[in-house]
Order: structure tokens, then C-alpha cells, then sequence
């Protein structure tokens, strides 16, 4: 169970009950933020080990065995899992037991086809729905910087704002159906395809004899720094892949931006290359992983 206190500066008219279903990494990152900014938070996970885990040592967290008891009394439900199977079959169990005045936010990333068809459940269910994924990953989840990618009604918006910000650096309301979603995974297919090309561009570095620390000092001298793809370049020298965002959660988006539009050879490539970064065992390591190749980590043995 979570300690059940909160972060010194907040007080109880300030907190609202939330409902995150998911203890992933991201998952449990906001609800550990959740609680840190004063929010009661019931977190819910399949495996209710990973949730409990989360709520020993978080503030204001309560790991919650059943889907009906963390959504009861909750004013906002986020669902942060895995793919929209998953979100449906979850808030199938979820819907009897929601309070009427509170707003669902989907923030997971499903792709719009999906998104839709949850959004068509919502108002079978008369639940107001927010289709709202978020660019940023765990570290960025912890200090309140994500960037919530929005779609629903203005109403739905401003219900769950106070969440939202306590979150985000940044709420952008992008359209009223599943138009979140949608910019999502073009937002995605950016991370993955430009973290490929700094791998390679490393590797050139490498055979022009460029040390890289002077060819990120020219590029934050200028308008091409990229600070994520910065990040990155010390993960990938060091070979340290802690995600992050995962590989196989990268692979999993260019598929269903695949599904979409027909793939263009540059992300036809990225696939590839995401695919082969699975299949050498590192699905659950850092997108960094792409450039296991050319920089493999120092053998254990």
C-alpha cells in the first residue's frame, strides 16, 4: 500500500482522486508524480506485484487488486498500456464502476484506428474521453514535463486539466476526435528514424576520424541540436540502454503507423533496423539500442 502523504506545499483542497491504470514505466512514473503534486492516485497493474511495488515507496499511491475499486470516486481514469486490446478489455471492467462526472484519458499509444474504436466505447458508456497520448518518456513523466497531445471537447479538457498540467509542460489540444493519436505516431516514427540516423552518422564520425564530443559541440553551436538525439549520443558511446523508451515499444509504433500509410523506404528501413535490435535481445533496452553494432556493450565474461 502507498504511504498515503503527500508532497510538503500541497494541501487536500488541492488534490482530486485519480485512477492510473498500468504500472508500466511510464505508467509508474505518473502516478509517482501524481502523488508527488498532491493527487490521491489508485494504481492498478494485471500483475498487482508491479503496482505494489510503485506504491511502497511513492507518496499518495495506493496499489489497488481491482479495476472497479481503483476507478470508484476517481474524477479523471488514465490508461497508460500497452495496446488497445489491452485498454479495452481493462475498461470493460472498468465502465459500471466510473463516477459519472469523470473523464477517461487515454494515454496510451494505440494508433487512431484503435483510438477510435475506444472512443466509440466511451460514448456507448456516456464517459467523457480524452484521446491523449503524451511525447516524453519516464524521466520526463517524474519532473512534470510531458507533452500531452490532446483530442476530445474542450469540456473533457478542462476537467482533467488540473492532471494534465500537474504532468505536462505542455497541453496541446490538437483536435476533438483522434487526432492525438494520429500525431503520436508520426511523432514516434521522428524518434525512431532520427535516432537510427544518429547511430549512423556516429559511425561515420568513427571513420572520418571526428571525435564526437566536437561533433556535438558544432551541433549545438547551431540550429540542427536535437537535444533528445544529444541524450543519446552519450548512451550509445557508453553502451548503457536503460530505457528510456523501449525498442520493442518503437517497433511496435512504426507498425501501426504501417497500418496507417504505406511505410516510405526511409521508415521501411528504420523498421528494419528496429526489428534486428529486437531479435539481438534488446526489445526491453533503450531506443538508444540501435547502435548495438557499431558500439556493442563490454563483455561480461
Amino acid at each position: 500500500m502507498g504511504k498515503g502523504k503527500h508532497a510538503k506545499g500541497f494541501s487536500m483542497a488541492q488534490t482530486s482522486t485519480v485512477a492510473v491504470l498500468g504500472a508500466g514505466a511510464l505508467g509508474a512514473a505518473m502516478a509517482r508524480r501524481l502523488g508527488d503534486t498532491g493527487h490521491e492516485v489508485r494504481l492498478w497493474n494485471r500483475t498487482e506485484e508491479r503496482a505494489r511495488a510503485v506504491a511502497d515507496d511513492a507518496a499518495g499511491v495506493t496499489a489497488v487488486g481491482a479495476v472497479g475499486d481503483a476507478v470508484t470516486g476517481a474524477s479523471v481514469v488514465l490508461t497508460v498500456l500497452r495496446d488497445g486490446d489491452a485498454v479495452a478489455e481493462v475498461m470493460s471492467d472498468a465502465f459500471d464502476r466510473l463516477d459519472r462526472g469523470a473523464v477517461w484519458v487515454q494515454a496510451s499509444t494505440v494508433g487512431p484506428r484503435s483510438a477510435g474504436a475506444l472512443a466509440g466505447l466511451a460514448r456507448d458508456h456516456g464517459v467523457a474521453y480524452l484521446d491523449a497520448p503524451v511525447s516524453g518518456s519516464t524521466a520526463p513523466a517524474r519532473q512534470g514535463k510531458l507533452v500531452w497531445l490532446a483530442a476530445g471537447t474542450d469540456d473533457a479538457l478542462e476537467r482533467a486539466r488540473s492532471v494534465l498540467d500537474d504532468l505536462g509542460s505542455s497541453v496541446l489540444h490538437v483536435g476533438t476526435g483522434t487526432e492525438g493519436s494520429a500525431v503520436k505516431l508520426a511523432v514516434n516514427a521522428w524518434m525512431a528514424a532520427s535516432t537510427v540516423a544518429m547511430s549512423d552518422v556516429l559511425a561515420l564520425c568513427d571513420a572520418l576520424g571526428v571525435d564526437h564530443a566536437t561533433f556535438v559541440r558544432v551541433l549545438e553551436a547551431g540550429p540542427l541540436a536535437m537535444p533528445y538525439e544529444l541524450q543519446k549520443v552519450g548512451l550509445m558511446d557508453n553502451a548503457t540502454y536503460a530505457p528510456g523508451f523501449a525498442v520493442q515499444l518503437a517497433l511496435k509504433d512504426i507498425d501501426l503507423a504501417a497500418a496507417a500509410a504505406a511505410p516510405s523506404p526511409l521508415l521501411r528501413v528504420v523498421r528494419d533496423r528496429l526489428e534486428a535490435t529486437v531479435e539481438a535481445g534488446h526489445d526491453n533496452d533503450d531506443l538508444a539500442a540501435v547502435d548495438y553494432l557499431r558500439n556493442p556493450p563490454p563483455s561480461t565474461t
